[in-house]
C-alpha cells in the first residue's frame, strides 16, 4: 500500500499523556490510554485497515509484544484498539488506546490493509509507551495528583544524609525528562542479564513494573552485569569521580553511554538509588529515595550484626556484618497481584550493591508492609531489608592474640532510626519509621521480630555464634556517653565531654583506652587520627565528666570527603564487664551562599553569583565549582576558582538561560583542597 504521512500530534498527545517535559522528537505515551494521530493518503476505505503495533525482537501476539487490531467503534479495555475520531476527503484521524497492562517500550507502528492481498504494510514510525499512574488500570496507579507530581514528574530530589544525632541533607537533580535520559533507560533495560540470555521473554515481561524494578535494581550497579556505576567504598577514589561530588543523574547516564557502556566510576548508597530514582520516574513508576539511618548490613542472614573492639577500644573490620551511619535505597508505588492486595503500595528496591539475591546484586521489590508484618518469607528479598530496620546489635571485645570474643552488650533498638524521605511539594523530610516498624520497644515490635526469625527458621536452630543468655542478661557496672561540646564544623577543633557514671555503690578503678578515627559513612575506619588513655576512679554512683578535644590540625589531613570521625571509649572495670562508649560525629561543611542578580525569564540570560568564604586560617587551594540545574543550563558548568587566602571571601559570577518557566532548581557543589564538595541549592522562580 501507499506510504500515507502521519502526524503525531506530539503537543496534545504530550499534554494529555503528562509527557510534555521529555524533550524527544518521538511520540511518548502512556499505556491504558488513548493517543490521537492523523494520517493521510492510504488510497483505502477504513474499514480495510488494520495496525500493528510491536515491540522487540521477536514480536508475537502470544507473548502481547504484538498487537494486530482493525478500527472499531469502541475502546477495548483489554486489548489494543483503534476508534474513528474523523475523516475528511483526504485525511484519517484516529485515536489509538493500549491496554493497562501493555509491555512498555519503543514501539513500532505498521499500517495494512486486508484489501490489497498479502501488500507489505506501510511503517507509520515509533512510539514509547511509558507506565501510567493516571490510569486507575495500572498496576503503578497512585490516586493522588500531588503525589503523582512529585514522585514521577518532579526532577528534583532532596537525599537525607549524616547521622542519627546529626541529620543534614543536600539536592539531587533526578533530571529524568533531559536530553537522551529516555533512550538510556530503554538501553538499560536491552543490557541486562535477562535480555542478554532470552531476549523475547525479557521484553514480553515488561508490562510488571515488579520486574522492570528488579531488573534496574541490577543495572544500576556494575556489578554482574557491566551496568551504570562501580560501588568504591574504600576512601580512595582514585582513577574516576569521588561519590560525593555528583549533583544530578544525568551526566552519570549520559557518561555511561558515552563510554560504550563502561561503568561509571564511582558509586555510594545514594548515588545508586538517586541513578534508579532518575529511570523508573523517567519509565513512569512513581519512586522515591530513602534515607535509613543507623542501617544494618546482615551478611549472614541471622537478623544480628556483630561489631568488634580491641582492647584500645579500636573498631575492627573483622566480619561481613556493619552498621552504616546511613544507607539510601528506593521505595517504588506498585500493586503485588502476587502477594495480595495487603502488600501493594510501597516496595522496597535497592541498587546498591550488598548482597547477592537469585545469584546477581538485585535487591526488591519487598512489600513495605511485609517488613512491617515481619513476612519475610515473601519475595523479593524480605530477610535483608527487614534486617537493615530492625536487626539487634551485639557489640564484641575480640582479643586477635587468641581470637577469644567477649560479649560487651547488645542493643535492640539502636537500628533503623529516623526512616527519611522528602515531602510531597516540600523542601522537608518526612519521618516513614513508623511505616517500617512498630514502636521500638512496644511488645508488637518484639512479636514481629519473634515472628520474623521463625519464618527465617532461626528459633529453633544453634547458633554457636550467639552469645548465652547470661551474657546478655549481665549488667554493667558503670555507664558511659560522649557529649557534644561546641560546633561540629570542619576547620574547628571536634570538643566533646565524655560522662562515666559508676551505677554501684562501691568504688570503681576504670582503665579508659580512647581512640578516634576517621571513617567513611558506611563507619569503616579509614585512618586513626588521636588516641589517649586514663585511669579514673568512681566513687559509689558518682558522675564524671572528661572533656576532649580533637585539633582540626590533628583530623585534617585524614578526613574523608563524608567528613565522619568515630570516637571509642573502651573502659575496663576492675573485676567488672567492659563498657564500650562510642559516637560517630559528622562534621558540617561551610556554607556557600548563591544569589541570582536579577529576574529569571525563559529565554533570556540572567547572572548567578556564589560566594564562599574561607573560614579557616590557612590557604585554600584547587577550587572547583559546579553547577547544573534541569530547565536552566545544558549539561554541566565547571568553573575554576583562584586560590583563597585564610578567610578571604570569593565570588564567581556565571550567567544561566531558563529554558522553561516556574520553580527551578539549581544545584552548586564548590570542592577545594581542605572542603570537599559542599552544597547548596537555590530554587529560582522563572516567569514564562
Amino acid at each position: 500500500m501507499t506510504q500515507p504521512s502521519i502526524n503525531w500530534h506530539l503537543k496534545e498527545n504530550a499534554r494529555d499523556h503528562h509527557t510534555s517535559k521529555l524533550s524527544s522528537k518521538e511520540l511518548t505515551v502512556r499505556r491504558g490510554q488513548a493517543f490521537t494521530l492523523t494520517f493521510n493518503g492510504t488510497g483505502q476505505p477504513e474499514q480495510n485497515l488494520t495496525f500493528i503495533a510491536e515491540t522487540g525482537p521477536k514480536p508475537s501476539k502470544q507473548a502481547k509484544t504484538q498487537a494486530m487490531f482493525g478500527i472499531s467503534s469502541t475502546v477495548s479495555k483489554d486489548s489494543w484498539s483503534a476508534v474513528l475520531q474523523s475523516t475528511t476527503s483526504n485525511s484519517v484521524s484516529i485515536s489509538i488506546s493500549s491496554p493497562a497492562n501493555a509491555v512498555i517500550g519503543r514501539y513500532k507502528l505498521n499500517l495494512q490493509s486486508t484489501s490489497s492481498g498479502s501488500s507489505s504494510p506501510a511503517n507509520l514510525g515509533t512510539f514509547v509507551l511509558l507506565f501510567n499512574p493516571w490510569s486507575s488500570g495500572d498496576d503503578v496507579f497512585l490516586p493522588n495528583e500531588a503525589e503523582c507530581e512529585e514522585y514521577v514528574l518532579e526532577e528534583f530530589g532532596i537525599i537525607f544524609a549524616g547521622n542519627k544525632h546529626h541529620i543534614n541533607s543536600f539536592g539531587w537533580n533526578f533530571g529524568q525528562f533531559q536530553g537522551d535520559i529516555l533512550n538510556i533507560c530503554l538501553s538499560m533495560l536491552d543490557r541486562s542479564l535477562n535480555y542478554r540470555q532470552d531476549p523475547a521473554t525479557d521484553v514480553s515481561h515488561r508490562n510488571d513494573p515488579k520486574y522492570v524494578g528488579r531488573v534496574l535494581s541490577a543495572m544500576v550497579n556494575s556489578n554482574d552485569d557491566q551496568g551504570v556505576l562501580l560501588g568504591n567504598w574504600s576512601g580512595n577514589y582514585e582513577g574516576g569521580k569521588n561519590p560525593s561530588s555528583w549533583t544530578g543523574s544525568g551526566e552519570i547516564l549520559q557518561n555511561w553511554k558515552k563510554s560504550g557502556f563502561k561503568p561509571v566510576r564511582y558509586g555510594q548508597c545514594w548515588v545508586f538509588a538517586a541513578v534508579l530514582t532518575t529511570v523508573l520516574r523517567c519509565l513512569g513508576i512513581p519512586t522515591r529515595t530513602i534515607t535509613n539511618f543507623s542501617s544494618a548490613h546482615d551478611a549472614d542472614g541471622n537478623l544480628r550484626v556483630d561489631e568488634f573492639y580491641d582492647a584500645s577500644g579500636n573498631h575492627l573490620n573483622r566480619g561481613a556484618d556493619s552498621v552504616w551511619n546511613f544507607h539510601v535505597w528506593n521505595e517504588s508505588w506498585f500493586s503485588r497481584s502476587d502477594l495480595g492486595p495487603s502488600y501493594s503500595g510501597w516496595q522496597v528496591l535497592d541498587a546498591t550493591p550488598q548482597e547477592e539475591s537469585g545469584g546477581i546484586y538485585q535487591c526488591g521489590p519487598a512489600s513495605r508492609n511485609a517488613i512491617k508484618e515481619g513476612d519475610v518469607d515473601l519475595d523479593y528479598d524480605c530477610p535483608f531489608v527487614f534486617a537493615e530496620v530492625n536487626a539487634d546489635c551485639m557489640y564484641w571485645n575480640y582479643d586477635p592474640t587468641n581470637g577469644k570474643k567477649t560479649l560487651m552488650f547488645s542493643e535492640s533498638t539502636v537500628i533503623g532510626q529516623f526512616i527519611s524521605t522528602k515531602a510531597v511539594g516540600r523542601d522537608d523530610r518526612v519521618d516513614v519509621t513508623n511505616d517500617y516498624k512498630y514502636a521500638e520497644g512496644s511488645t508488637k515490635e518484639r512479636d514481629v521480630f519473634k515472628k520474623a526469625r521463625k519464618k527465617l527458621g532461626l528459633e529453633d536452630k544453634f547458633d554457636p555464634t550467639a552469645p548465652t543468655p547470661e551474657e546478655i542478661d549481665q549488667k554493667p557496672d558503670m555507664s558511659g556517653k560522649f557529649k557534644v561540646a561546641g560546633p561540629l564544623e570542619v576547620g574547628k577543633d571536634l570538643n566533646l565531654i565524655l560522662v562515666l557514671a559508676n551505677l554501684t555503690s562501691d568504688a570503681k578503678n576504670v582503665q579508659v583506652n580512647m581512640t578516634a578515627w576517621s571513617t567513611v559513612y558506611t563507619r569503616r575506619p579509614i585512618r586513626e587520627i588521636w588516641k589517649d588513655s586514663m585511669s579514673v576512679t568512681l566513687a559509689p554512683q558518682e558522675e564524671k565528666q572528661f572533656p576532649i578535644r580533637i585539633s582540626y590540625t590533628e583530623y585534617q589531613e585524614h578526613l574523608t570527603t563524608d567528613n565522619m570521625i568515630q570516637v571509642t571509649a573502651l573502659c575496663h572495670v576492675a573485676g567488672g564487664i567492659q563498657v564500650l562508649v562510642q559516637r560517630d560525629v559528622t562534621l558540617d561543611n561551610p556554607a556557600i551562599d548563591i544569589q541570582v542578580l536579577g529576574e529569571a525569564e525563559v529565554n533570556k540570560v540572567v547572572d548567578v553569583e556564589v560566594i564562599f568564604t574561607n573560614p579557616i586560617d590557612m590557604e585554600v587551594m584547587d577550587c572547583v565549582l559546579q553547577v547544573e540545574g534541569s530547565d536552566l543550563l545544558r549539561g554541566i558548568l565547571q568553573i575554576d576558582v583562584p586560590t583563597l587566602k585564610a578567610g578571604e571571601k570569593s565570588s564567581t559570577k556565571f550567567k544561566i538561560i531558563p529554558s522553561e518557566s516556574g520553580p527551578k532548581h539549581l544545584l552548586v557543589n564548590f570542592s577545594c583542597d581542605k572542603f570537599a564538595d559542599i552544597k547548596a541549592y537555590k530554587i529560582i522562580n522563572v516567569i514564562g
